[in-house]
This record gives structure tokens, C-alpha cells and sequence, in this order.
């Protein structure tokens, strides 16, 4: 669509470092200029116990567009040249049930399909299928192709397509996650497994299917499942035990104060921990990353979490969590740590009150500080696989610092005390305590600083002697990058109709006046361009809308960056990227 003049919006916004507004792509000659900021929403914790809770699995595509596993769905195929092939690692691939068009099929017998199984202790409660078909025939065949979707049973059919009652196909074959190929399962379908199947059928004893129909993708009939959107429902929550640590028996607390428990949960496993000081969460953990599967990927409507595995998270987990103090004032407060599921059902940890004090009290003189301590030690500390003072972290992520302290000429420095001290990178902020580290016999340490902690500097001392000034110390920065979530509704759009930005900051403490959040947008495979500044509210939501004015059909994708300031204790980090498309 060519440019027209009076209809470039980036004259009016303002152009940061790299952003070349002589370059707007289509979509953004296509962008209405009004950004409208909804209400804040309060920012509620799920109550303990609370049932049948909801999470999206992603299989074969996301709705940013990238390729996804296909987990829980199992392919099954009979009789001669019947292929059920998982194909969605591969560009425009998809689930793929077909009969070959190089043979005969026996009616009856020859058959390929996908079945979807939740696991044992969920049920489907919503699913959206993209798919396309196509079969063939001649008019006086014995036999015809079939195709149909099912569920919860195989009897249970909500689309089929016969070529003899004049179907040859749904949908469009290789458009891929387009309006023409998705399909909502009716209520009616949901619950237990979904199928999809095709086959060769006939009402007579005995009869074949026909062949050499010149299919271009070799198929005498197919369906292809190019994506699928399942939302499973889970009624039974976690369960939290042997509740111990610091955070759950000392009256007075500093630094990073951990907890320890045991969680098990039996559908979805074991999400995140929550830690909510006086009504208000103000940090959150992932508790077990499972290998990276319990990993929320956005992309979501509903605000619920997404991920690419029906079973995403470990079903049982030894915890052991840390509690970043510093992100509240000093004096006393009412702690509540819950745990979740990756469906959002939750368990309380601990419940009760703290005193939280970050004024460093100064440690009485006492004897050496290890075996050969001395005022000429020397301290070495980096972060474990970069050997660098300065670590860059995804939110949600740790790390572990590993040192040595050792005596002039090489001696280690055995069972030694090495204070750290923590600063968070807001402006403000004060350097509290975060925890202590003991050498080990050949004076080495390691230091594992817990998921769900901001950008901060730490600062590891060693004293000769106990409570005596430091000699030796080492300065350690983490950089962890702003976590965003983002949800868009809807997802298909046209002119003349908005869309809805919603989400959140993942981490804290969020300024009392929110966080500036800046919305980008482009086309797949595009720069990122800015398009309009918003700002979160105080607990870190925020909401926005955009009306599109000039008409597709075009995709595009849009993020929310969160930029590095002051008074936000993070890095530059972005939410993933959604994708929208618009109709013509």
C-alpha cells in the first residue's frame, strides 16, 4: 500500500535512539493514533485451595508463530500408505493424517489420525483447532473419503467432511494459522480426548478408495492440524510441607531470607512462589524450571499462563526459595507464601508475621577468621560459567557465584566467613546484608543467589578476624532483565475495530507513580518500531487499546519493552512477542 500524505503517525511520536521513522512499515501507515489507558485493575493473589484453575497448552504453532511441540497428541495409522506424521518444526508444518495418493485404499480399513489426551487429573475445557483438509473422489465410486473431528469420544463428531455428500475439504491447505482454518470445539466436544481422522469408508462389504487423483502434496485425502490452543482445567491444587528456613522461624530478617518446603501437585506440577507482604505480592520465583518446560510463553487472552507441554511443571519439588527483603521497608509486617500450579490453584506455605530489619549491626571482635586467616588474603569470586564480574539474567532466573580465598603464597584460607553484602539497582535502595558463605578446605566457596531477585550489586568481605573491618573484598553486579507478560484480545481483528493490550511487571518494587512501558510492533521478520508510551500502575498492570484504521489483510506482531530507569530495579527486557492478524 503506498504512503499517503497526512497518514504517517510517526511525526507526532517521539523518536528514540535508533528508530527511523522514514522507514514505518505497512502496518504502520495502517495504525490509528489513539491510545486509550483502561482503569487499573488491584492486583488480587489466587486464594488458597482454590479449584479448577486453567492453563493453555501450545502445540504444533504459538501465536507468535513459532514452531511448538506436539505433547499429548498421539498418531495412529492402518492399512497401506496411511501416514500420521508430526511435521511442526518445519516451516508451514503441521499434524498431518493422510492416505496416499499412490495407491488404492481398502474401505474400512485404511486410516491415520492425532488423538489429543489430557493427562489423568484434567480435563479439556476449551480448545481452538486451525486445520484445513482435502479429499478427492470420483462421481461412482464404491467408496468415498472421509474426514471428521471428534471428541470426547470417536462417536462424538463435531465437523465432518464425505466427498460423496460433496465435501472435498475444509478450510485452506497450506495457509497455515489463518480465520479460514480455525475451528472453536463446541462444549458439547470438550472433556476427555479430541480426534481427528481420515479415512476410506463404505456402507458395502467390500470396496476401495480411488488413487492417482494428482494431489500436490501427494495426498488422496488429509487433514492437516496446523495449530491447536488447548485450555486444560485442573481440580485438585498443590500441597505444601516440612515448611522450613530462616523466613519461617526468625523473628527478625534480613537480606535475602529463604524458605524451604516440600510441594507436590498432582496434574500440572508445581509453578511458582509467591511472597505477599501485606496484602501485596511483591516477588515471585519459579520454583523448578523442568528442564525449561514450566516456562509461562505468553501470548494468552484470558491472562492465564500458556505452555508448550500438557504436563509442564515437576509434580514434586524440595524447595528452597529466597526472600528478597530489601524490597520492603524496614519494621514489622504480615508475610504470606503461597505456592501454585501451573493452572493457578494455590497452597499456603507460611502465614505470619516478620520484622524486617536491613540496618547491617556491627559483629563483636572475636577470634581468626579460618584456618591461616590472614590481613593479606586474597578473594576471588565470579559468576560460575562466565568467570566475569557482571552476570545478565532472564527475571526468573539465578545464579551461583563461585570463589577462592587464599593466604599469601597460596595457602587456602579453610572454614573462613565471607559476608555478603546485597544492594538492589533503584535508586535509594540501601545495602543490607543478603547472607553469609563458609571456604571450604581448599578455600573455596559457591554462593547461589535465588530466582525471582532484581538487578542488584553484591559485595563479598573477608575479615582476618571475626567482626573486624574487612581486608579483602570483591564487588559482583547481576543484571536481570525486566520480566513483562502481555495478553492481546482479539487476535483477528480488521479497520475500524481495536484490540486490547493487558499484562504485567513480573518483578518489584514497581515506582508508586507505575513504570513507563513502551508498545512496539512489526512485521514478522521486521525491526521493532515504537508506536506509544504507556505506564503500568503501582502494583505493575497495565491496560491499553488500539483501533486499527486502514485495512488488511496483513499479520503483525507487537511486544511491550520495560526500559531500564532509575527507579526500577531492572535491565532493559521485553514480554514475548504476540502476533495479530488483520482481515482485508
Amino acid at each position: 500500500m503506498a504512503m499517503k500524505a497526512g497518514r504517517t503517525p510517526w511525526r507526532r511520536r517521539r523518536v528514540r535512539a535508533g528508530f527511523a521513522p522514514a522507514r514505518a512499515p505497512r502496518w504502520a501507515l495502517r495504525a490509528a493514533r489513539a491510545l486509550v489507558i483502561a482503569p487499573a485493575v488491584v492486583l488480587t493473589l489466587p486464594p488458597a485451595g482454590a479449584l479448577a484453575g486453567r492453563y493453555h497448552v501450545y502445540s504444533c504453532r504459538t501465536p507468535s508463530g513459532e514452531s511448538a511441540p506436539a505433547d499429548g497428541w498421539s498418531a495412529s495409522q492402518a492399512g497401506i500408505e496411511a501416514i500420521a506424521e508430526d511435521t511442526c518444526a518445519q516451516p508451514g508444518g503441521a499434524l498431518v493424517a493422510g492416505l496416499g495418493d499412490a495407491t488404492l485404499h481398502e474401505a474400512n480399513v485404511d486410516r491415520a489420525s492425532w488423538t489429543f489426551t489430557p493427562p489423568t487429573s484434567e480435563r479439556l475445557a476449551e480448545a481452538t483447532l486451525w486445520r484445513a483438509s482435502t479429499l478427492h473422489g470420483e462421481t461412482g465410486e464404491s467408496a468415498t473419503y472421509q474426514a471428521w473431528l471428534a471428541g470426547p469420544t470417536p462417536t462424538q463428531i463435531f465437523e465432518e467432511c464425505l466427498y460423496t455428500l460433496n465435501c472435498d475439504g475444509r478450510g485452506l491447505v497450506n495457509a497455515g494459522v489463518v480465520t479460514a482454518n480455525e475451528l472453536k470445539v463446541p462444549a458439547a466436544n470438550l472433556g476427555s480426548d479430541l480426534y481427528v481422522e481420515v479415512s476410506c469408508a463404505t456402507g458395502r462389504p467390500s470396496a476401495d478408495c480411488g488413487d492417482d487423483y494428482g494431489d500436490p502434496n501427494g495426498y488422496a485425502a488429509v487433514v492437516y492440524v496446523y495449530a491447536a490452543d488447548l485450555v486444560l482445567e485442573q481440580g485438585a491444587g498443590p500441597t505444601a510441607s516440612n515448611v522450613g528456613g530462616e523466613l519461617a522461624s526468625a523473628s527478625t530478617v534480613q537480606g535475602t531470607s529463604d524458605v524451604t518446603f516440600s510441594a507436590s501437585d498432582p496434574g500440572s506440577g508445581v509453578y511458582e512462589a509467591l511472597f505477599s507482604v501485606d496484602g501485596k505480592l511483591v516477588q515471585s520465583a519459579v520454583v523448578d524450571e523442568n528442564g525449561g518446560r514450566c516456562e509461562d510463553v505468553g501470548g494468552t487472552s484470558d491472562g492465564l499462563p500458556a505452555f508448550l507441554y500438557a504436563q509442564p511443571c515437576a509434580q514434586s519439588v524440595s524447595a528452597d526459595v529466597g526472600f528478597d527483603t530489601a524490597l520492603v521497608a524496614n519494621g514489622q509486617h504480615h508475610l504470606v507464601v503461597s505456592v501454585i500450579d501451573a493452572a493457578g490453584n494455590a497452597a499456603t506455605v507460611l502465614d505470619r508475621n516478620v520484622t524486617v530489619d536491613n540496618q547491617p549491626s556491627p559483629a563483636q571482635p572475636g577470634g581468626p577468621n579460618g584456618t591461616n586467616a590472614s590481613a593479606q588474603a586474597q578473594l576471588s569470586a565470579s559468576w560460575a560459567g562466565t568467570r566475569r564480574p557482571t552476570l545478565w539474567r532472564a527475571f526468573g532466573r539465578g545464579g551461583k557465584v563461585v570463589g577462592r580465598l587464599t593466604a599469601p603464597g597460596g595457602a587456602p584460607i579453610a572454614g573462613a566467613q565471607i559476608r555478603v553484602m546485597a544492594r538492589p539497582d533503584y535508586a535509594g535502595a540501601r545495602t543490607a546484608a543478603m547472607t553469609v558463605v563458609r571456604t571450604g578446605a581448599a578455600g573455596r566457596f559457591t554462593l547461589r543467589v535465588p530466582a525471582g531477585v532484581s538487578s542488584r550489586t553484591l559485595r563479598l568481605q573477608y575479615s582476618a578476624d571475626l567482626g573486624a573491618r574487612p581486608v579483602a573484598s570483591r564487588v559482583l553486579k547481576l543484571r536481570v532483565r525486566a520480566g513483562v507478560t502481555l495478553a492481546i484480545a482479539p487476535r483477528v481483528t480488521s479497520a475500524g475495530h481495536s484490540i486490547r493490550f493487558s499484562g504485567r511487571l513480573r518483578g518489584g518494587p514497581v515506582p508508586a507513580g507505575g513504570k513507563p512501558l513502551v508498545l512496539e510492533a512489526r512485521s514478522p521478520g521486521g525491526a521493532w518500531l515504537e508506536f506509544d508510551v504507556i505506564r503500568s500502575d503501582a502494583r505493575g498492570r497495565f491496560h491499553a487499546g488500539y483501533r486499527f484504521k486502514f485495512p488488511g489483510p496483513a499479520a503483525y506482531q507487537f511486544r511491550v519493552l520495560c526500559e531500564a530507569e532509575a527507579d526500577y530495579p531492572f535491565a532493559t527486557g521485553a514480554s514475548k512477542a504476540v502476533g495479530v492478524f488483520e482481515r482485508g
